[in-house]
């Protein structure tokens, strides 16, 4: 049997067809299942070009995605694409987000308070150290931790996480059946227990340093901010921080030492506006995270009225005042504020001061 997941991962196993053009598809088609069996003279007139067009025929004579989708099944991996409810909502507003998503384990509505902590693979024991403080003090919060499972820095945030009882996701640059670094293999696995290991890349696909860069956007895009706590002048960390920045998303940098060399890429980071990390509170206050385990379990005990999916809606767009958002939205203030309090307890809206509200994904 063919459902709809299994078109997207047709999508995924055709070369060439990235995130533009397969968003371009479904635009003009409106599902994966009419674009993957459109007919050659569809695909020309929805504007694919010839090159990508024969490389989607190929795929589509080649692959039986019955069976693709089954070998997926057995290896116990989850699916997330666009189209589906459950994938990550901070992901989702990124424009290069991946179709498709790979997971050992599963991603949750508690995931939404996310926060990257990359690093170099050859920290020091300050780095280490800062490391596992952070990370332990964010996982107590409720924070996930999002890290490439790299050794070094990535490594120490994630069995932190772990050993604090918290969450934790893991974005690797390979498919997610493979195990990288192999020294990895059992902290993987311990992470998929409790959180996710996840990739947009297909199953089998071996490590390659082309693959690492790209998947930063993934880190970058499941998180709040992005921490950079110990990077060389030319790390894949500030590759991260790049892409917070390009998101929309807070970047932080743990300063150091001005002789040390892994202290160069987060100093840098400072020294061009990032946020420097003193202590876990610099980042908990910076993004209203003290509270996360609170505004997790209301979300879960209150269900959503209509109400607040109106003042929702209408603070999509830009943060707005608490009588500018009541006159759009065309309820009285009381209605307006007494929500917005119970949105801002659930975790779905920020203060910003005088009065002045904000979606929490809205950066």
């Amino acid at each position: 049997m063919t459902t709809s997941t299994n078109y997207w991962l047709g999508f995924n196993l055709t070369k060439g067809l990235g995130p533009a053009r397969i968003r371009a598809l479904i635009d003009y088609f409106g599902s994966a299942e009419l674009a993957w069996q459109a007919s050659e003279t569809d695909l020309v007139t929805a504007g694919l070009d010839k090159r990508t067009r024969n490389s989607l025929l190929k795929a589509r004579d080649a692959l039986d995605l019955t069976l693709v989708r089954d070998r997926v099944d057995q290896i116990g991996v989850n699916l997330y694409h666009w189209q589906k409810a459950d994938y990550p909502v901070r992901l989702r507003d990124v424009v290069d987000s991946p179709p498709l998503l790979y997971a050992k384990g599963a991603l949750t509505d508690a995931d939404q308070w996310a926060v990257a902590l990359v690093g170099t693979r050859n920290a020091t024991r300050y780095g280490r150290d800062v490391a596992r403080e952070l990370a332990m003090a964010l996982a107590k919060q409720g924070v996930t931790i999002v890290s490439g499972l790299a050794r070094g820095i990535d490594t120490i945030a994630h069995q932190a996480a772990l050993d604090a009882g918290g969450r934790t996701v893991a974005v690797l640059g390979c498919g997610v059946d493979v195990d990288y670094p192999p020294e990895n293999r059992k902290l993987a696995a311990a992470i998929a227990q409790s959180g996710a290991v996840i990739s947009d890349y297909p199953l089998g696909t071996k490590p390659d340093a082309k693959n690492f860069p790209p998947r930063n956007r993934i880190i970058s895009g499941l998180s709040l901010a992005t921490v950079v706590i110990e990077a060389g002048s030319r790390s894949g960390a500030l590759i991260t921080a790049d892409f917070a920045a390009e998101h929309g998303r807070d970047v932080f940098a743990v300063p150091g030492s001005i002789y040390s060399k892994q202290s160069a890429g987060p100093n840098r980071l400072i020294r061009s506006g990032a946020t420097p990390v003193l202590s876990v509170d610099d980042i908990l206050n910076e993004l209203d995270l003290r509270a996360a385990t609170e505004h997790k379990a209301a979300r879960e005990k209150l269900p959503t009225t209509d109400i607040e999916n109106i003042l929702i809606e209408c603070l999509r767009a830009e943060p707005l005042q608490a009588d500018e958002l009541s006159i759009l939205a065309g309820l009285p203030i009381a209605d307006t504020t007494s929500t917005l309090t119970m949105l801002e307890l659930k975790g779905y809206v920020r203060n910003l001061g005088g009065m002045q509200y904000a979606l929490i994904n809205w950066r």
